[in-house]
């Protein structure tokens, strides 16, 4: 799977989403980070892009990055890169409407939580 390390490449990436996406695929919206059972991945429509996760580190930073003083579930949140949880992430496109959707798993004590938010046009990107 390719790397993505830079916002210059993740941008290229973007530019190629829909602008008004139309899907059926059980996902739904999810313009922040959304939780996501196993049972609604639609995997047989999924096909995967690239990770934001660099191979070579054991433990991707849990810092954060909001210059706006956005939050991590805020929809206007920017996409950075090196910064949780986008450092933690696979790209993925919804292979019947195009769209990209970031997914990651978070990991609690007791608890396994998948998350998944799109990669719309209007996102900012940072490394």
């Amino acid at each position: 799977m390719k790397l993505i390390q830079l916002a210059a490449d993740l941008c290229a990436v973007q530019t190629q989403a829909p602008l008004a996406p139309s899907c059926h695929c059980g996902i739904g919206a999810c313009p922040g980070w959304t939780s996501l059972t196993e049972e609604r991945w639609p995997a047989a429509q999924l096909e995967p892009v690239a990770t934001l996760r660099v191979p070579s580190l054991d433990e991707p930073t849990f810092e954060e990055r909001h210059p706006d003083g956005t939050r991590y579930d805020s929809p206007a949140a920017p996409v950075a890169i090196g910064f949780f949880p986008y450092n933690r992430c696979e790209l993925w496109r919804c292979k019947p409407c195009s769209r990209f959707l970031l997914r990651y798993t978070e990991y609690g004590g007791y608890y396994v939580d998948h998350r998944v938010r799109e990669l719309s046009r209007a996102l900012q990107i940072l490394d």
